[in-house]
């Protein structure tokens, strides 16, 4: 497979988290990959990170995917340099790094202009060979 990138503009707001994710399956569609229950993983992991950058990260958010021999990376950059981190779930929120986890092979941070990207590779899509399963998962600064 070929590589194949994304980016995508996300206007600011309420409505940040819903238009990415119609715009993700939109693109993962387009490039084939067609499992409904991937596509809404998917979705889900890029709301969760679309919800952050608009609440916690200040400046503009910048949307990416990419797919390359199976494997879909989605990322979020945003103006803050401050890294998600895990913490217990209470009524505001603190469930975001357990869903990125669950749908994910692997995640990490890294700095992006005074910000941070936030990156995840998704599990791997059913039917992709055994070979192309993501390894541990890391964070990185």
């Amino acid at each position: 497979m070929s590589e194949l990138t994304a980016r995508l503009d996300v206007p600011l707001g309420v409505y940040a988290p819903s238009t990415a994710r119609r715009a993700l399956i939109a693109v993962l569609q387009g490039w084939g990959y067609h499992d409904e229950e991937w596509l809404e993983a998917a979705a889900l992991v890029t709301s969760e990170l679309i919800t952050n950058a608009v609440q916690h990260g200040g400046g503009c958010v910048d949307f990416s995917v990419e797919s390359h021999d199976g494997r879909v990376v989605v990322s979020v950059a945003d103006g803050s340099s401050v890294v998600p981190r895990r913490r217990d779930p209470d009524g505001i929120g603190g469930r975001g790094i357990a869903v990125i986890e669950a749908f994910s092979t692997r995640w990490g941070v890294h700095d992006h202009e005074g910000g941070k990207r936030v990156w995840v590779e998704l599990t791997t899509h059913p039917g992709a060979p055994a070979t192309q399963m993501g390894s541990a998962r890391e964070s990185s600064g």
